[in-house]
């Protein structure tokens, strides 16, 4: 603490914010969740983010812990633990019989920049060899939870956490040994028991056998797909994607190749015709075809792979939504069918648990999961360990496996509900759901601008995603939207269909005058 003595010396050296004008520190502390968990480390986030930005600058005397426990309607041993801890990170110093004082960085240090002209930041765009901001992708609110009524897929919904088992896989991360074993930089490597895991419980489910050197970690399913583009694709690399399909996958590879052929679908998926035998490689999602969530039949699926045998194509299969809801009998993946090794395939973790996990995995051939790690390498080295570990206990401690079984019953009853509600609410409307997919594809009349009816739904409250974004040619889908329910409370689907259905039918009757 002797650093900050000079800066402390007298009352005239201190700035003048007076400890009593409420205004200010109710200002300060705007946004406070007294009803949230951690108060604690909220109000210390808010002291740190005050000091960082200069509004409590140098020697500024804090409330008292009393005087500001009573403001902000908290326990007393919050704010002085709060305060304790601060003076233990050097942001505060405690004076006897006098009390906490700012001793954070001085003002001059960490002064925001001016705002960068037009001219300058057009400087910039000239220099960009590619704008990947400027593709179309999937939008969605970022905060979805603050709408009555958010059908987004994708998604999770805070109730069905498992937050007590993951809790406890955390604390057991966090103990001295699996420190010691996290904590290391694995370089190209990954958590040997989360590969474990995988190959044990993750897998098998379905139908999947896989040595460790055929299994990588990644930062997400995306992340997947973006390392196999770069590995496999040159610029005229001809490759296939399903039209409609993934936004994100067709934007990757439409940024590596000028050959991203749009793949025909039928009512039972990708259809092997001769557009298909044209690729090097094909994007497939054959459990639930993203957005029609069309399951591919067994002797389709045995078709796709015979076709792909005996034109050498490398199938890429997304198996982005395999284990959530159990409903009629699980049709296997490519890869589990495969014997040529053509299939390298994609898996999430995510999201069976929540999409801020971040966790996804490859399995391929040893020859490409050893370049993959390589390539992995010179970008982030590896997903970080910590999470892979948590991710290791929780499904080593068999909570895993009883997550999807609760999940699954909760999922099922929301789409048992829906398929209820649907006829009466969209008239007119025709919509598809494959077995198990957490989501609906609802063609509505032709002329139907659903950009604009998910506009106007939004403003009421109801979220749902408009179907152009799906199609290389939007207009192709732009009478269609996606209807997604895993991120919706059960109790909150009736209501938030009855409004969509108004919406919808004065949309329709606008759209006759």
């Amino acid at each position: 603490m002797a650093k900050f003595a000079p800066l402390l010396r007298s009352e005239a050296d201190r700035p003048t914010v007076p400890i009593h004008d409420l205004l200010f520190w109710v200002s300060l502390f705007d946004g406070l969740d007294r009803g949230g968990t951690f108060l604690q480390l909220q109000i210390r986030q808010m002291i740190v983010t005050a000091i960082e930005d200069g509004r409590l600058p140098l020697g500024v005397r804090m409330p008292s812990s009393r005087d500001l426990a009573a403001l902000l309607k908290v326990s007393r041993n919050t704010i002085v633990i709060a305060y304790e801890q601060l003076v233990d990170q050097n942001f505060l110093v405690s004076r006897e019989r006098s009390g906490y004082f700012v001793a954070g960085l001085p003002k001059h240090i960490g002064e925001a920049q001016q705002p960068a002209t037009e001219v300058y930041s057009r400087r910039w765009t000239e220099r960009f060899a590619l704008q990947p901001s400027a593709l179309r992708n999937i939008v969605k609110p970022l905060d979805w939870q603050t709408y009555p009524y958010p059908f987004i897929f994708g998604q999770f919904d805070p109730s069905l956490f498992p937050t007590n088992d993951w809790r406890e896989s955390a604390r057991a991360a966090l103990s001295v040994p699996e420190i010691n074993n996290w904590a290391r930089d694995m370089i190209d490597g990954d958590d040997p028991a989360l590969i474990e895991q995988l190959q044990r419980q993750v897998l098998p489910r379905r139908g999947i056998r896989a040595r460790a050197d055929e299994i990588m970690l990644t930062i997400g399913a995306q992340h997947a797909l973006y390392l196999i583009a770069k590995l496999f694709l040159q610029p005229d690399t001809p490759i296939g994607i399903e039209d409609p399909g993934y936004p994100d996958a067709r934007n990757i590879f439409g940024m590596m190749t000028s050959q991203v052929l749009p793949l025909r679908l039928d009512d039972q998926g990708l259809v092997p015709d001769e557009a298909f035998a044209r690729c090097a490689l094909a994007y497939v999602t054959a459990s639930h075809q993203c957005p029609t969530t069309a399951t591919m039949s067994r002797a389709r699926r045995e078709e796709i792979l015979k076709v792909a045998r005996e034109r050498d194509i490398v199938l890429i299969e997304d198996d982005y939504e395999s284990e959530l809801m159990p409903e009629g009998s699980s049709l296997p993946p490519l890869m589990s069918l495969d014997r040529d090794q053509s299939v390298l395939y994609v898996g999430s973790l995510s999201k069976a648990l929540a999409p801020g996990l971040r966790l996804g995995y490859v399995v391929a051939p040893a020859p490409v999961i050893r370049e993959l790690r390589a390539l992995r390498r010179l970008m982030l080295r590896h997903p970080p360990l910590n999470n892979q570990r948590v991710a290791a206990l929780f499904i080593g401690l068999g909570h895993y496996r009883s997550h999807l079984q609760q999940v699954g019953r909760v999922l099922l009853e929301r789409a048992t509900l829906l398929d209820t509600l649907l006829p009466q609410a969209l008239p007119g409307c025709s919509w598809s759901r494959g077995p198990g997919s957490t989501s609906y594809w609802i063609t509505c009349p032709a002329g139907t601008d659903t950009v604009k009816l998910s506009e106007v739904a939004r403003a009421e409250g109801v979220v749902i995603e408009p179907g152009d974004v799906f199609s290389i040619n939007p207009d192709a889908t732009r009478n269609c939207f996606r209807l997604g329910f895993s991120s919706i409370r059960t109790d909150r689907i009736a209501p938030g269909i009855a409004k969509l259905g108004q919406i919808f039918a004065r949309s329709m009757s606008s759209q006759d005058t």
